[in-house]
């Protein structure tokens, strides 16, 4: 009998599922009959994953994934820089970096003076840079701190900063400017992590995730681009658009010593009721979709039989929070001055209740910053993470529009609000919506308390796992591929990419072919 071509699937034609499919059909293509049956099923209409770029009058945004978080040695940041995707005519977000000439303002209108800004910020720095292991010797983190969430760390930071000043210090920093600077930081924090709530973000675990060196960079034509180039070295019907799968059917029992390749262990069934056969699975969805896979432990949840406990209290315990980015159109009048541009402007909002502005909403008392996407631009951007996030979903565009307008006519009183500002009327707005959207249920993965690295291993273990007792399910059943099932670089692009190198290479071994490299050019 002639045994058929290994069925694999991946699900997902996000960065993970993409790297994944491109790998091995590389290495199938060197084989002289071909050696996988590949396939790609993706439950959407488009392929990306949480890489989404679009466009607001003329210019490139990204709706997800945003920066590349250093060039040093970053997969993502090469391929750019191959396939000519980092230099563009047309303008992109921030493609002139970070904005170095901001405004920290008050929601009274006041400018916060340097004084407060920069030891603030600076302290803040620190306390960051402790947590993440810079300084400190590797491993040696003091006692009191383990098992203490990001937030709590932080807050302790600021009491004792606090402290050692003077009492009376101690009563400005606790009612004034200080601790709404303070706040400022944390609050960026939050986007950066994913973590809507810091105090649910593992401290012990920060020194765990490593970064690329040097700049942190945009990309020219957009981060499509990436997946676009990933995708046009597979052929076009090997991805499938619209199949979002509803079940994943594996096999856990022992099986015959005949079994064979005719015998596929797993079945996946499609919401429009079709059902596909596969001898391998890579599965790259989401943690937030796992999560709410998991949940009915009965038969009726995604996967049949229920995942093992070890994976499930693993999905159950990390963190996966919701990021959104806010971009608004500004009209720029006719008569306006082409000096006089928005500014790049950092929000720090009165802490203390009794103090704060009711005309501000509460959906943007979180949000760090309203800056324009390149120097000049009338596309004004901010980022949102948690309940408020998930709140921006929900707004009607004019509920948005109030809010921000009233925002803006207490921090920038001389504008008299977005109307009289120097740019003009709000005339378009575009959100992400990455938690109501059933393909992702939320952003990207933290560490949060009570979970821990170990369980980001947990994540990335094949199915089924090997058994003392001797039996023998067909190996490899299910893998898993992601931002969320890489250890050092999780949340990341560039995790996710090295998560899809990660399960090709599991399998090529497994078939004794040689493994491909990190790094997808030709």
């Amino acid at each position: 009998m002639v045994s058929k071509k290994p069925k694999i699937v991946i699900i997902g034609a996000g960065m993970a599922g993409l790297v994944a499919a491109h790998n091995l059909y590389r290495a199938s293509t060197l084989s002289s009959d071909h050696l996988f049956d590949l396939c790609v099923v993706e439950g959407g209409d488009r392929i990306g994953g949480r890489i989404n770029t679009s466009e607001l009058n003329g210019n490139l945004i990204e709706l997800g994934a945003t920066w590349i978080h250093g060039i040093f040695g970053s997969p993502v940041h090469q391929i750019a820089q191959q396939i000519g995707a980092l230099h563009s005519d047309k303008p992109w977000e921030r493609m002139d970096g970070f904005p170095e000439d901001s405004v920290t303002a008050f929601e009274d209108g006041s400018v916060a003076d340097p004084s407060i800004v920069d030891p603030i910020s600076n302290l803040y720095r620190n306390l960051m840079e402790f947590a993440k292991g810079k300084k400190k010797k590797k491993n040696k983190i003091p006692p009191i701190l383990k098992g203490m969430s990001i937030g709590e760390f932080l807050r302790r930071g600021l009491d004792e900063y606090c402290v050692q000043r003077s009492h009376h210090f101690c009563n400005l920093l606790s009612s004034d400017g200080e601790e709404a600077v303070f706040a400022m930081n944390e609050n960026i924090e939050r986007t950066y992590t994913g973590a809507g709530d810091l105090f649910n973000l593992d401290f012990n675990s920060e020194h765990e995730y490593q970064e690329f060196p040097g700049e942190e960079i945009t990309i020219a034509k957009g981060y499509s681009s990436i997946i676009e180039y990933l995708a046009s070295a597979i052929p076009l019907g090997m991805i499938h658009l619209s199949k979002k799968v509803v079940k994943v059917e594996w096999c856990v029992e022992e099986v015959s010593v005949n079994y064979d390749r005719f015998s596929t262990p797993v079945k996946l069934h499609f919401e429009d009721g079709s059902v596909m056969e596969a001898d391998h699975v890579i599965v790259t969805v989401s943690l937030g979709v796992l999560k709410s896979g998991i949940k009915d432990q009965h038969g009726n949840g995604m996967f049949s039989p229920p995942l093992p406990s070890f994976k499930t209290q693993a999905i159950s315990r990390l963190g996966f929070g919701v990021v959104n980015k806010l971009f608004l159109q500004l009209n720029q009048n006719q008569n306006q001055n082409q000096n006089q541009v928005f500014p790049s402007l950092q929000m720090a909002f009165h802490q203390d209740n009794s103090c704060r502005d009711e005309s501000i909403p509460w959906w943007i008392r979180r949000t760090a910053s309203l800056l324009p996407i390149y120097n000049n631009s009338n596309v004004v951007l901010a980022w949102f993470a948690g309940k408020e996030a998930v709140e921006l979903e929900s707004l009607q565009d004019e509920e948005i529009i109030d809010g921000v307008s009233a925002t803006i006519s207490k921090f920038l009183p001389n504008s008299d609000g977005i109307h009289k500002c120097s740019n003009g009327e709000i005339s378009g707005v575009v959100r992400s919506r990455w938690a109501s959207d059933p393909l992702f249920m939320g952003s990207y993965s933290y560490v949060a308390v009570g979970s821990s690295g170990d369980d980001i291993d947990s994540m990335a273990k094949p199915l089924p796992i090997s058994t003392k007792d001797g039996s023998t399910p067909p190996p490899l059943q299910i893998l898993f591929a992601g931002e969320a099932t890489h250890r050092t670089h999780y949340s990341t692009t560039h995790g996710a990419y090295y998560s899809g190198v990660r399960e090709a290479n599991r399998l090529l071994q497994h078939y004794n072919c040689a493994v491909s490299s990190e790094l997808l050019l030709h």
